[in-house]
Protein backbone atom coordinates (compact mmCIF):
# COMPACT_ATOMS: atom_id res chain seq x y z
CA UNK A 1 0.00 0.00 0.00
CA UNK A 2 1.53 3.37 -1.01
CA UNK A 3 2.32 5.69 1.90
CA UNK A 4 4.01 8.96 2.65
CA UNK A 5 4.86 10.81 5.83
CA UNK A 6 5.00 14.52 6.41
CA UNK A 7 5.86 16.83 9.26
CA UNK A 8 3.65 19.84 9.87
CA UNK A 9 4.65 22.74 12.08
CA UNK A 10 1.30 24.16 13.07
CA UNK A 11 -1.22 24.27 15.84
CA UNK A 12 -3.31 21.24 16.76
CA UNK A 13 -6.46 22.68 15.18
CA UNK A 14 -4.74 23.23 11.83
CA UNK A 15 -3.26 19.74 11.94
CA UNK A 16 -6.62 18.12 12.75
CA UNK A 17 -8.34 20.04 9.96
CA UNK A 18 -5.69 18.93 7.47
CA UNK A 19 -5.92 15.30 8.58
CA UNK A 20 -9.72 15.41 8.13
CA UNK A 21 -9.37 17.03 4.72
CA UNK A 22 -6.94 14.37 3.49
CA UNK A 23 -9.05 11.55 4.98
CA UNK A 24 -12.03 12.70 2.90
CA UNK A 25 -10.18 12.20 -0.40
CA UNK A 26 -11.13 9.26 -2.62
CA UNK A 27 -8.61 6.43 -2.42
CA UNK A 28 -7.10 7.46 0.91
CA UNK A 29 -7.28 4.51 3.28
CA UNK A 30 -5.74 5.95 6.45
CA UNK A 31 -4.41 9.27 7.80
CA UNK A 32 -3.03 9.44 11.32
CA UNK A 33 -0.66 11.41 13.45
CA UNK A 34 2.16 9.16 14.58
CA UNK A 35 4.85 9.50 17.22
CA UNK A 36 7.66 11.77 16.08
CA UNK A 37 10.96 10.28 17.22
CA UNK A 38 13.05 13.19 15.92
CA UNK A 39 14.85 15.01 18.72
CA UNK A 40 13.80 18.66 18.75
CA UNK A 41 16.66 19.91 20.90
CA UNK A 42 14.39 21.08 23.69
CA UNK A 43 16.95 21.42 26.44
CA UNK A 44 15.26 22.35 29.74
CA UNK A 45 18.63 23.54 31.12
CA UNK A 46 19.19 26.01 28.27
CA UNK A 47 19.37 29.70 29.12
CA UNK A 48 16.68 30.30 26.48
CA UNK A 49 14.25 27.67 27.79
CA UNK A 50 10.76 29.02 28.21
CA UNK A 51 11.30 32.25 26.30
CA UNK A 52 8.39 33.43 24.11
CA UNK A 53 10.41 32.75 20.93
CA UNK A 54 10.72 29.15 22.09
CA UNK A 55 6.95 28.78 22.46
CA UNK A 56 5.59 28.21 18.99
CA UNK A 57 3.25 25.82 17.29
CA UNK A 58 4.05 22.17 17.70
CA UNK A 59 5.33 19.74 15.14
CA UNK A 60 3.15 16.86 14.04
CA UNK A 61 4.25 13.78 12.10
CA UNK A 62 1.45 12.40 9.92
CA UNK A 63 1.31 9.19 7.86
CA UNK A 64 -0.99 8.82 4.87
CA UNK A 65 -1.84 5.43 3.33
CA UNK A 66 -3.77 5.11 0.10
CA UNK A 67 -4.93 2.46 -2.31
CA UNK A 68 -2.83 3.75 -5.23
CA UNK A 69 -0.16 6.25 -6.23
CA UNK A 70 -2.68 8.67 -7.73
CA UNK A 71 -4.43 9.05 -4.37
CA UNK A 72 -1.06 9.58 -2.65
CA UNK A 73 -0.15 12.33 -5.12
CA UNK A 74 -3.52 14.00 -4.61
CA UNK A 75 -3.11 13.83 -0.81
CA UNK A 76 0.35 15.37 -1.15
CA UNK A 77 -1.03 18.22 -3.29
CA UNK A 78 -3.86 18.89 -0.83
CA UNK A 79 -1.50 18.81 2.15
CA UNK A 80 0.92 21.27 0.53
CA UNK A 81 -1.83 23.67 -0.54
CA UNK A 82 -3.60 23.54 2.82
CA UNK A 83 -0.37 24.12 4.74
CA UNK A 84 0.42 27.12 2.54
CA UNK A 85 -3.09 28.54 2.96
CA UNK A 86 -2.91 28.19 6.75
CA UNK A 87 0.63 29.52 7.20
CA UNK A 88 1.94 26.16 8.37
CA UNK A 89 5.34 24.69 7.58
CA UNK A 90 5.06 21.48 5.54
CA UNK A 91 7.91 18.99 5.09
CA UNK A 92 7.77 15.62 3.36
CA UNK A 93 9.67 13.17 5.54
CA UNK A 94 10.09 10.50 2.87
CA UNK A 95 10.26 11.31 -0.81
CA UNK A 96 8.51 8.18 -2.11
CA UNK A 97 5.45 10.31 -2.85
CA UNK A 98 7.27 12.60 -5.28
Amino acid sequence: MPTFKFRLTAGSDTTSALINQIASLDGVESVEEIADLMPHMDDPDSSSAGLPDDMGPGTHLVRVEAGNDIAIRRALEVAEASAFDNGAVFEVVDDKAR
